[in-house]
């Protein structure tokens, strides 16, 4: 029996999570701001949690199939690989104690650590690698939806299959995943992911500004990474707090304007998937936001306008884990063909191939992707990179 652990970077926690079979059977949420005081924390859970024949690692926005033994330089591979960000603007973040560069130290120290462990630790891809999606609906884009977004798709595709006893190929939905920093919208038709708009391609989260307009990028000079932290429904009602947020919404128009802001957007994210993958059986919604229940049921009641909505049920035996650390166990357990194989073949994550680079044909972006694709070479040996470029 395969025994699978992931590890899934959230902007407020880490869930570390075990399964055997489709039982979680194990599992911690640590604080990120834990982690980034004892980054080797981590290893003392993984630990505890006992033997685990593969992790998955907190990938960021991806990477095709990487693992520990393919890694030359941990560091340079989270940060550049990873993370799209360079190592000076990860610290120059947390020194001006940006919430969001939080968890991109943690997940870069997380990392390091994994890799100088004995541990068979993985890494995957993220939604705009996978072959599943057309060529043309890629162009032009990145964020199609990070790692966590996938694996959130993943225990989706699953729970529709147990939910109404269909196989693995005549799923059909739209998940709608709300974290604590980003939100995304991703289609999957026939038990393949096919569109997605991610965390900086939908509306503002609460903590995102989301999709820019053009002008605004223009007007604003320079941006830097920390800018992608800003702008979100947190920034509109003036506090870092979710819970204030919702204190204040009722006295405060503005920042109740912010929470339909999302909403509105989110709504018409979930439109432009329909038209991928035609009317689908349901939306499915996951989460940190649906956990509070007056977002839930302001979701489920717009959503319902239009669709059917449910939300995505977690595996047995998970109580406290987020349904992105249970969908990273499921892949860790799959891609060793064990109860998950099937679902990992159909959503064809082995054959991912590629940068999240490769589709913007912007001249301005030229530099950033060869640098990237020099931080793959720097970091990974060459028969691997020589794989994933090709």
């Amino acid at each position: 029996m395969v025994r699978a652990m992931g590890i899934d970077p959230g902007t407020g926690s880490f869930d570390i999570v075990v399964v055997e079979k489709n039982n979680v059977v194990w599992e911690r949420s640590v604080p990120t701001s834990v982690l980034i005081k004892n980054p080797g924390i981590i290893l003392d859970y993984i630990r505890e949690a006992g033997f685990v024949d593969i992790i998955i690692g907190p990938s960021g926005y991806g990477t095709p199939i990487v693992c520990n033994n393919d890694i030359v330089d941990p560091v340079v591979f989270a940060s550049e690989v990873l993370l799209l960000t360079s190592i000076d603007d990860i610290e120059r973040g947390v020194l001006n104690n940006e919430l969001g560069m939080y968890v991109y130290k943690s997940l870069l120290d997380v990392v390091k650590q994994l890799w100088l462990s004995n541990y068979n630790v993985c890494y995957i891809p993220s939604v705009i690698q996978l072959p599943t999606i057309p060529l043309f609906r890629k162009i032009n884009k990145i964020d199609m939806g990070t790692v966590d977004k996938l694996a959130s798709t993943i225990l989706a595709i699953y729970d529709q299959s147990v939910e109404y006893g269909i196989d693995y190929s005549e799923t059909n939905f739209i998940l709608v995943e709300t974290g604590f920093g980003y939100n995304a919208v991703i289609g999957v038709s026939r038990g393949r992911i096919v569109d997605g708009y991610g965390g900086t391609l939908v509306s503002n989260g609460m903590l995102t500004i989301g999709s820019i307009d053009g002008e605004v990028v223009v007007l604003g000079r320079e941006w830097s990474r920390v800018d992608l932290f800003n702008g979100g429904v947190l920034t509109i009602c003036n506090t870092t707090s979710i819970e204030e947020a919702l204190l204040i919404r009722s006295k405060n128009s503005l920042c109740n304007e912010g929470f339909k802001a999302m909403y509105d957007e989110l709504i018409k994210n979930i439109m432009r998937v329909s038209v991928s993958i035609g009317k689908p059986r349901e939306v499915l919604l996951s989460g940190r936001l649906i956990r509070y229940s007056e977002l839930r049921d302001e979701l489920i009641d717009l959503i319902g306008k239009y669709f059917s909505v449910r939300i995505v049920n977690s595996l047995k035996g998970a109580y406290r884990s987020k349904e992105s650390g249970q969908g990273y166990a499921i892949i860790g357990e799959g891609l060793l063909k064990g109860y998950f194989g099937d679902l990992i073949d159909i959503v064809e994550l082995k054959n991912a191939r590629g940068t999240v680079l490769d589709y913007v044909y912007h001249p301005r972006l030229r530099k950033a992707r060869d640098r990237l694709v020099n931080a793959i070479k720097s970091s990974l040996k060459k028969s691997v990179y020589e794989r994933i470029l090709s």
